[in-house]
């Protein structure tokens, strides 16, 4: 077994609430796809369609093991709320 950690990190809408969140990271973990999932408000500044925008979002940092990690990250594409485009990072 693999004792590599990744952090694999992510945004959620800001819109969605502290509960909504919660319970989407809890559904991480109960699916066994990470040990850990802080999550934090964030203010994010960023060019979109030629304009600069600025919005509330979440910060989603997720620690899992590396047999976990494709699941995870297919389970964030395949649940991601609203944003155009998902934005998933991981190292």
């Amino acid at each position: 077994m693999s004792r590599t950690l990744w952090i694999v990190k992510t945004t959620l809408p800001g819109e969605m609430n502290e509960a909504e969140v919660g319970m989407w990271c809890q559904s991480i973990i109960e699916s066994n796809l990470a040990v850990c999932v802080d999550m934090k408000r964030i203010n994010s500044v960023f060019r979109w369609e030629g304009e600069i925008q600025n919005a509330s979002e979440w910060d989603i940092q997720i620690k899992t093991h590396e047999s976990s990690k494709n699941g995870l990250i297919s389970k964030i594409k395949s649940e991601h709320l609203s944003h155009q485009i998902v934005d998933v990072t991981n190292f």
